[in-house]
């Protein structure tokens, strides 16, 4: 097959968050992948060091999911969502509840972790206004919390960079990051700043809680450069929610389904949330499909309307939800996840990660590196002026010795795939400490 693109070809695409002007001069296309590589269009093995983009744990062209949705295309390849549904949506929706910390239940889908957390949020406003408390409406976020690029979700998310361009948003409170200069180079979960939770309280004293709908945190922090709660932080959140009548939502699009050698983030951290929202390894990023699961009674109120049955309970959905493609590939990612016992292999491995990534704490211009389960990240320190820099030229360095991993503002960030093997965990740091002792 022809890889080979024109310009005006490279010109017709807006891509995502790329630097555009400068990839269109030297563009990095992937032509293929399979296990823990991709192959770029030069023909060269490129390691997958972030499991494409925290969604391919299991591996790339996955047997089973591939017949999976092969066989549901041939069968059924759409399905309407409103009014009407297909078997493996409700197949999926059980399957999904049986990774869930015990009374999450329920599960809406959508097609992604943006749609899901936009989903959550609405639900929680909704579920007050419905329990006769309309004026809780306020949404609580986190400083360097990532939640998908629609509205609600830059608006209760913490990376301002992903705020800015777009002038005003929702108004919303956040709470302060846990990235404490103390915890710096902690290995798992740092030890400092359980007592962050509490600025909770005073946005509580703030705005009273009969005007606070919800909170929303990622167990761990991913996106804005992997961040671990501090021992006892979602504890102390969780009971300050439970105190004043808020709602929890935890934001496991990252967390969820292995990453953090558990089901969840709920379960690895001893937390359980009343929303919870998954996309990404749900299909092992095979097909794009996302959920907001919820507490049983949440649901409930939203099915107590006194209206017939034939009326909406709920005004919200999309065209894509339980796609069936995604959820074939969903019921299959999961059994695979089951029948491999991936998330077990993920804890195996985990600390011989964080060995050898703690490594590179000496090497030039890292500032702190933070890791739990297979994710990582590596804060660099920033060129005069230029804070976003360094982490790009690093990355670009790996891509030429033949490893793809993530840069963002000033961290470089892993998510390694749930069979690595500590060779290639080798290799990866090993390459990482040559490129650092130069960059």
């Amino acid at each position: 097959m022809d890889h080979n693109l024109t310009q005006s070809q490279l010109d017709a695409y807006w891509m995502p968050f790329t630097g555009n002007r400068q990839f269109k001069k030297d563009p990095r296309i992937i032509v293929a992948a399979d296990g823990h590589y991709f192959t770029d269009d030069q023909g060269r093995q490129i390691f997958d060091g972030l499991s494409g983009l925290w969604t391919c744990g299991l591996g790339h062209r996955v047997p089973g999911i591939i017949e999976a949705i092969s066989n549901q295309a041939h069968d059924l390849d759409y399905s309407p969502a409103f009014q009407f549904g297909h078997p493996k949506a409700f197949q999926l929706a059980e399957r999904i509840t049986e990774f869930m910390p015990e009374g999450l239940n329920r599960v809406f889908y959508c097609g992604s972790g943006s749609e899901s957390v936009e989903t959550s949020l609405k639900i929680a406003r909704g579920y007050w206004r419905i329990q006769g408390q309309p004026t809780k409406t306020r949404l609580i976020g986190r400083g360097k919390g990532y939640h998908g690029v629609n509205f609600g979700g830059i608006s209760v998310g913490g990376i301002g960079a992903n705020r800015a361009t777009f002038g005003e948003a929702l108004n919303t409170d956040h709470l302060r990051h846990t990235w404490l200069p103390e915890n710096h180079f902690s290995r798992g979960m740092p030890e400092q700043g359980a007592e962050l939770a509490d600025e909770m309280l005073e946005i509580i004293a703030l705005h009273d809680a009969s005007n606070i709908a919800a909170v929303i945190v990622e167990p761990m922090a991913g996106s804005g450069g992997v961040f671990p709660p501090p021992i006892g932080y979602l504890q102390r959140l969780r009971k300050i929610c439970d105190d004043h009548n808020i709602l929890l939502i935890f934001d496991e699009v990252i967390c969820g389904l292995g990453r953090m050698g558990a089901r969840t983030g709920a379960e690895a951290f001893g937390v359980t949330p009343d929303i919870l929202t998954i996309a990404k390894q749900v299909t092992n990023g095979s097909v794009p499909l996302g959920a907001t699961i919820v507490r049983q009674d949440i649901y409930e109120a939203f099915m107590a309307t006194g209206a017939p049955e034939y009326a909406l309970e709920m005004p919200h959905g999309y065209t894509y939800s339980g796609h069936p493609l995604a959820c074939s590939a969903g019921l299959a990612a999961l059994q695979v996840l089951d029948d491999t016992d991936a998330i077990q292999q993920v804890a195996k491995t985990a600390p011989y990660f964080e060995s050898s990534i703690h490594s590179l704490a000496n090497c030039r211009h890292v500032v702190d590196i933070r890791n739990y389960g297979l994710a990582a990240g590596l804060t660099l320190e920033a060129y005069p002026g230029e804070p976003l820099r360094r982490p790009y030229e690093v990355a670009m360095e790996m891509w030429r010795k033949g490893f793809y991993i993530r840069y963002g503002g000033d961290t470089l960030q892993l998510g390694l795939p749930f069979f690595v093997t500590e060779e290639e965990i080798d290799s990866l740091t090993n390459a990482l400490g040559e490129t650092l002792g130069t960059a």
